[in-house]
């Protein structure tokens, strides 16, 4: 089967992981493409590509600051990609609520009767 494009939409923008890194540097703030380099530590050139699709796909921003280019989230884009995994949170949710009435139940099984009746941690 023939793969997508990674310019097709964000999904298979987000796909590869150094672009997923790109967004986590961009959390902080708008970013010279120097100073994702440096925190990722990978090269400039590869940087500059990452950013290429990121922002063809709407992820990044990017606007001049005279000869430098500052790249920054576009929270709009992301939407999407919230939206879809808001479903799966719902589902992680509803399980760790299960493990922690489970922990608790274990707790207070081991505690015994004694300690539970004086209210012991």
């Amino acid at each position: 089967m023939a793969r997508a494009p990674a310019t097709a939409d964000v999904f298979n923008a987000i796909a590869e992981a150094h672009r997923r890194e790109i967004l986590d540097v961009l959390v902080g703030g708008e970013k010279p493409v120097g100073a994702i380099v440096d925190a990722l530590a990978i090269s400039q050139p590869q940087v500059s590509r990452h950013l290429r699709v990121l922002s063809e796909v709407g992820l990044v921003r990017c606007r001049a600051d005279g000869r430098r280019r500052l790249y920054r989230l576009n929270p709009t884009c992301i939407r999407p990609l919230h939206d879809w995994v808001a479903k799966y949170e719902h589902l992680w949710s509803g399980r760790l609520d299960r493990l922690d009435d489970y922990l608790s139940e274990i707790q207070r099984h081991h505690e015994g009767p004694d300690q539970q009746s004086r209210g012991a941690p």
